[in-house]
């Protein structure tokens, strides 16, 4: 799951450095809540969870890679 992500967010900073599956659903969660945007343009987490399945349906991984990766999504969207 983590090389997933790291195929969908190449050039993001600190994705490089995610060693544990319990690290890369603490990036979603931060993703999610748009916590690195200033907060009078942040998006609401429904709409972060919008672009972020756009984009993985958009990507070149692979099928089983795809729904792993919006599954993921959706669990921690739902906490």
């Amino acid at each position: 799951m983590i090389d997933a992500y790291r195929k969908l967010w190449p050039n993001r900073t600190g994705v490089d450095a995610i060693g544990t599956e319990e690290e890369l659903e603490q990036k979603i969660q931060i993703e999610l809540n748009d916590e690195l945007t200033h907060p009078r343009v942040r998006k609401t987490r429904q709409q972060k969870l919008e672009l972020a399945l756009t984009r993985i349906e958009q990507s070149e991984l692979t099928v089983e890679e795809k729904n792993n990766l919006s599954s993921l999504y959706k669990k921690i969207a739902a906490q």
